[in-house]
């Protein structure tokens, strides 16, 4: 900078003498100053705005004392003057020069939104609809119209959208970031085919992500993912029925309120593992890869059942009657600080 700033500083002595030579060095000099900053500024620089309204809107802002240097600045280095348009974040201890640099390099500042595992896609789309500073275009839409615009007109979107945070600036909306979610998703998914166990019961890709799905709402416990999708993949193969209360629940939609009752089990929906054969027909949450593995990679062993300790983990069992001793156990005689998951990571009823 300072090499620069002498070519220039001498080139304008030359044009206008040695005093005003030391007045521009003075005044370029001074956007290497730091900039004291009580608290981070959001700076926006609109689309099609000209340097020089960049520079005056750093003097209002408080950034610069005087708009004339980075004008200045900007006759001098064009180059290192085109500015792009985008939010930036500026912080304490920041030059002006630096902020320059910041806005030529389009760094702009970014947000983040967290899609949780296990989520449904409603749930997925009401964090969305309250992401602060991302254009909502889709707030209005229906699940078939998001499909649509994401390139899978007709399918269903429940667990094609990868959980993860996402970055996003200013200038995104919330169909870019459920376009990243969902390609996400379908890289994630094609990888881990691709690599999968042999002799699965699954036909298909998407099989595999419905039982994903299962597996992930039915333990918060980490290290037990591939049991309960061994059990699962052992009952598939039978045949047995998968008999998992997150189908139910999933199939209930708003009438669930927390508990599932007798009569709930007997109903028949697409979702009620307790009355069908194999898989439902669709995901019922969103899956990591962690779940989606897990499902394609199933823990061997001959276990058929297991039911919640109430510390989060399980009891699996090969018989039906350790199954109902574990169950008289551990589900009859709940303890008062009973969980069905790892404490911090309630995800699952």
């Amino acid at each position: 900078m300072f090499k620069k700033l002498l070519v220039a500083v001498i080139f304008a002595a030359v044009l206008v003498g040695a005093g005003s030579g030391l007045w521009v060095w003075q005044g370029l000099g001074s956007l290497e100053t730091p900039v004291a900053l009580a608290e981070p500024v959001l700076f926006e620089v609109p689309a099609g705005t000209a340097f020089g309204g960049v520079a005056r809107q750093l003097e209002a802002r408080g950034l610069v004392e005087n708009s004339l240097w980075v004008r200045v600045y900007g006759r001098l280095f064009p180059d290192l003057a085109r500015v792009k348009a985008g939010e930036y974040e500026f912080t304490d201890g920041m030059s002006a020069e630096a902020m320059l640099n910041k806005m030529v390099e389009g760094d702009t500042k970014h947000w983040s939104v967290q899609f949780i595992e296990g989520w449904t896609f409603s749930d997925m789309r009401a964090a969305l609809a309250s992401t602060q500073r991302l254009e909502k275009l889709t707030t209005q839409w229906s699940d078939a119209q998001i499909m649509e615009a994401v390139g899978a007109e007709g399918e269903h979107p429940e667990g094609r959208f990868f959980p993860d945070t996402y970055l996003y600036t200013g200038s995104d909306s919330d169909l870019d970031l459920l376009q990243r979610s969902f390609q996400r998703m379908e890289a994630v998914l094609a990888e881990e085919w691709e690599n999968r166990q042999e002799g699965l019961p699954y036909d298909s890709a998407y099989e595999a992500l419905i039982m994903a799905s299962i597996v992930e709402r039915e333990t918060g416990a980490p290290h037990e993912r591939e049991q309960v999708a061994g059990v699962f993949v052992r009952r598939l193969k039978k045949p047995m029925r998968l008999q998992t209360d997150p189908t139910v629940i999933y199939g209930m939609g708003d009438k669930y309120q927390g508990r599932i009752g007798s009569r709930d089990l007997r109903t028949r929906t697409p979702y009620n593992t307790y009355r069908i054969d194999g898989l439902p027909p669709t995901p019922i949450a969103l899956p990591g890869r962690e779940a989606i593995h897990a499902s394609l990679h199933p823990g061997s062993g001959n276990a058929l059942y297991f039911v919640a300790r109430g510390d989060g983990t399980h009891k699996f069992s090969e018989t039906l009657a350790e199954h109902q001793k574990a169950v008289r156990a551990f589900q009859l005689n709940r303890r008062s600080d009973y969980r069905s998951s790892p404490a911090g990571k309630d995800h699952k009823e």
